[in-house]
This record gives C-alpha cells, sequence and structure tokens, in this order.
C-alpha cells in the first residue's frame, strides 16, 4: 500500500516523479503524490540532474538619495588637463601619480587671495611633510608660498629649493642642536615644542652670544579631540609659564605664537575658536610681560574634498570652502588688530587643503574575480605601498571610458600579497574587466611622502602643464632603492 504525503512535505522537486505528466495530473486532483519504492528512488538520484546554487547579483543604473539625488552611471575621467589617460599610460606606465600644475597653482591662489581680502597680512607657508616632491614645492614657492618644516631634512630640503631660511617655519617635536643653530643663524621660525627645547635653545643662544626670536606651540579645548602631544597646554597655564620662563632667560626672544587644531578639520567654527582664544592669550602676554607679539600661526587641519570612512555625505558636500576657514580666521583678528602693540601678521600652513586634489593615481585593473557569497572583486596594480591614504579615504575611483552598463557593488585590492591591501569596499563601479585604466583621485597629500617599495618599486610622477607632460620623477628599480645598500664581504654570495 503506497503512502501519501501533503505536497508541501515534497522535498525533492527535481526527481522524476514531480516533473511527469502523471505526478503532475495526481497534484492537480488531490494535492498528493505517491512515496516512490526505495529501488526506484534510487534510480530517481543517479539520474537527477546536478543542481548548482543560482548566483543572484544586484545591478542599478544609479543610486538615490535626498542629498545627492540620483547617479544615473559612474563617473568617467578621460582626461587630466586635456591629456588623455591612455596615452599617459602608453608613455609613462601604470600605475602613475599625475599633477595637475593648473589645479595646484589655482588652489593657492584662491586660498591666498580669500585671506588677503579680508587680512592683507596673510601668508601661507606650505606644510612641507604633505608633499615634499621637488616640482610640486617649486610650483607653491612660485607663487609665494613660504615653507613650514618639521624636521632638520626637510629645513634642508627648503634652503635647496631657495628659499630664504626667514620664510621657514620651523615646527616639529625633535630638532637637533645642528638644526637648531642652523635655524637661529637664518633667523627662521622657531616654534619650541617643549620645556627641554626651551632649555636647549637658551644653551645654544649664549654659547653663540646672539639672542633667538622663537614661539612656542599651543594646544588647546576647542571641542576637537585634543593633539595634546605637542606643545603647551593652553588651559591649564602651562603656556603662559613657558612664555614667562622664554621672556625672562635674557637669550631668547618671544615673538610670535603658533596653533594647530588638528586634521582634516570640516567645522571651520573649530579654527574661530582657536584664534579667538590665542588672540586672548596674545593680548595677555604683550600686557603682562612687556613684548610684541608679531606673529599668530594657525597652523594646518584644513580639509579636502576627500570622504573619511566614517562619513556618509562626501567630503566634496561637507568641508568648508577655503573662504569659509578665511572667513573664520580673519574676522576675529580683523576686529581686533588694534589692540596689539603692533598688528600682527596671520600665518598659515596648509598642505592637503593645497595639493590633495591636484594629483590622481592612473591605475590598471589586472584581474577580476568572485567569491563564494557572489561578491565581486577587481585587482588594480596599485596598492596601499603607493595608496596608504586608502585606510583612512574613500577615494573616488573613475573610469577613462564609459562602459554604459548597470553598477556593481564591488570590493577593489591591490596587488600586494597581503590582506589589507584594500583601496575600497563595496563600492558601486561598472562591470570593469582586465585592462580597464581607473583614475583615482585626489591622493596628492601624504601618499607620495609616506609611500614604500614594498613588494613593487614607487611608479613615476609626471606633470601637466599646457598640454604636456613631462617626469617630476622617473619610476623607480630594484637599483634605486638598494644603492645604498653595503654587503660584507663574508656574505657575497660565490659564483
Amino acid at each position: 500500500m503506497a503512502t501519501t504525503i501533503k505536497k508541501t512535505e515534497i522535498q525533492d522537486p527535481l526527481s522524476l516523479e514531480a516533473n511527469s505528466k502523471e505526478a503532475n495530473s495526481k497534484k492537480r486532483r488531490n494535492g498528493k503524490v505517491p512515496v516512490q519504492g526505495q529501488e526506484e528512488r534510487k534510480k530517481t538520484v543517479n539520474h537527477r540532474l546536478t543542481y548548482e546554487k543560482p548566483l543572484i547579483t544586484m545591478h542599478s543604473l544609479g543610486a538615490t538619495n535626498k542629498y545627492t539625488g540620483r547617479a544615473l552611471s559612474s563617473i568617467t575621467c578621460p582626461e587630466i588637463d586635456g591629456v588623455n589617460v591612455a596615452r599617459l599610460v602608453s608613455k609613462f606606465g601604470s600605475p602613475l601619480y599625475v599633477v595637475s600644475e593648473e589645479n595646484l597653482r589655482s588652489k593657492y591662489k584662491e586660498f591666498i587671495q580669500a585671506l588677503r581680502s579680508l587680512y592683507p597680512e596673510s601668508y601661507i607657508a606650505y606644510s612641507y611633510k604633505t608633499n615634499y616632491l621637488s616640482g610640486i614645492c617649486s610650483i607653491l614657492h612660485q607663487e609665494g608660498a613660504w615653507a613650514e618644516v618639521v624636521s632638520g631634512l626637510e629645513y634642508e630640503m627648503a634652503l635647496e629649493m631657495g628659499i630664504d631660511p626667514a620664510k621657514i617655519v620651523f615646527n616639529g617635536t625633535h630638532k637637533t642642536s645642528d638644526d637648531l643653530i642652523r635655524a637661529i643663524k637664518g633667523n627662521s621660525m622657531l616654534h619650541i615644542d617643549s620645556f627641554n627645547e626651551i632649555y636647549q635653545l637658551e644653551s645654544l643662544a649664549i654659547s653663540k652670544g646672539r639672542p633667538a626670536n622663537v614661539a612656542i606651540r599651543v594646544n588647546m579645548n576647542v571641542g576637537y579631540p585634543p593633539w595634546n602631544k605637542f606643545g603647551f597646554n593652553l588651559e591649564s597655564g602651562q603656556a603662559f609659564e613657558a612664555c614667562r620662563r622664554i621672556v625672562s632667560s635674557g637669550s631668547l626672544r618671544l615673538n610670535g605664537l603658533h596653533c594647530h587644531v588638528g586634521t582634516y578639520i570640516a567645522d571651520s567654527g573649530l579654527y574661530h575658536q582657536a584664534i579667538t582664544k590665542l588672540i586672548d592669550f596674545a593680548l595677555k602676554l604683550e600686557k603682562d610681560l612687556n613684548i610684541q607679539i608679531e606673529y599668530l600661526d594657525l597652523g594646518g587641519g584644513y580639509a579636502s574634498a576627500n570622504t573619511l570612512h566614517s562619513q556618509f555625505l562626501s567630503g566634496a558636500a561637507i568641508i568648508p570652502t577655503l573662504e569659509q576657514y578665511a572667513n573664520a580666521l580673519c574676522q576675529p583678528l580683523r576686529k581686533r588688530a588694534g589692540e596689539f602693540k603692533r598688528k600682527p601678521r596671520l600665518i598659515l600652513e596648509p598642505g592637503r587643503a593645497l595639493v590633495d586634489e591636484a594629483v590622481s593615481l592612473v591605475t590598471t585593473v589586472v584581474a577580476t574575480k568572485r567569491f563564494a557569497d557572489g561578491r565581486k572583486a577587481i585587482i588594480i596594480d596599485a596598492g596601499v605601498n603607493i595608496l596608504p591614504t586608502a585606510y583612512w579615504f574613500k577615494h573616488e575611483i573613475a573610469s577613462t571610458q564609459d562602459i554604459g552598463s548597470p553598477l556593481e557593488t564591488v570590493n577593489v585590492y591591490g596587488p600586494l600579497c597581503m590582506q589589507i591591501d584594500v583601496i575600497r569596499t563595496e563600492v558601486r563601479l561598472p562591470p570593469f574587466q582586465k585592462g580597464h585604466v581607473l583614475v583615482i583621485k585626489n591622493v596628492g597629500a601624504y601618499n607620495i611622502t609616506q609611500s614604500m617599495q614594498f613588494i613593487y618599486a614607487r611608479p613615476a610622477v609626471v606633470l601637466i602643464h599646457n598640454g604636456k607632460a613631462d617626469y617630476l620623477r622617473l619610476p623607480e628599480s630594484a637599483k634605486d632603492f638598494r644603492h645604498l645598500e653595503v654587503i660584507p664581504d663574508h656574505l657575497q654570495v660565490k659564483k
């Protein structure tokens, strides 16, 4: 006697019986079907078609939200300043850093004009650590930028660029005695970071028989995570004690104050708070210590259009304009400049805001993959060894050609043999294939200075000027980064 089960309990919809006309007929009559015998069941299993799990991939023609609207396709970047990107790759190779001279010059002009339109005694000292490639520094110095350095190495670089030592701001937590002596002789703007440095400078100034002009770095509470590793705290009274010690020394002359709020500051109000507090402190020093503060330095930290991983909106949508930064800094000083013994200079130390958007990284897709869970990945020839800021930012990725296909959520990886070599995750891109050339935007800050030879040598850097491309740095080879190595005789490999 055959046993029946409910239709909803059938476990094998691909069985021969389930697909037979007789089974279908029985289903329609009473919703029940006979279960096959054991032998018949074995035959059915042996003849069953191989089952493959279906793969469902989500595609879309765009993404919509209330802030940015609907994106119909991914962005494309076939040219940089009128120069075809594919031709750049053909001539200079991939990966490749590409610098826009036009963008770099215009950013500097925009910032300095915004400052001087409100406060004419404003100056920009370019932050060397952001990107000290000689060609980039030279462009900014041609436009009138001073130099801000944080080590003897960077100080030497600035001198080699032909900068007047008196237009070099020397910050940093560690300066050797030789560094300090050179800066004193050059009448550079020396910013003291600790009491140890005060004692060191006192001794050096006495030994050289000449007073040294100095400033101190001040850290303060402005509602941002405190950068209290640096300088002297304002609220605790430490900064005032440091200034009093300097003034009483007889060998040092305090003529400036410096404050650096932080990095990637997307709230211009923090600068308004910082300069307001610094003005109050400077006026107190002039009154209580009978000195003259000649300049206020509000450091760097001004953001670029890059987007932090923690941000929902794009960086371009939330960061202040250069005019807004300038207004936050200049208006308070403009109103109170007359309270000083002499109108002080305003110095800023931007880096990222000047160079980040002027540099792109051109790269090529070398492989595509599909993970077991259905996600797609692409591998490019540029890794985190030359794009370390990928750990912090969701860099914008553009195709050099319009593929014209729906977007897909993919992960983008570099070529390094490391699982952490991740350029972007969960980014919506067209279905790129091997050989597609991409452009990663806004990479001018900290990538070239922090890049390293790891598994691959560092690529070339080219400058776009008047529709032409010229080398700023040649691509490296193994000989370039091994030429300083020495192999003792007993380690020589015998041939």
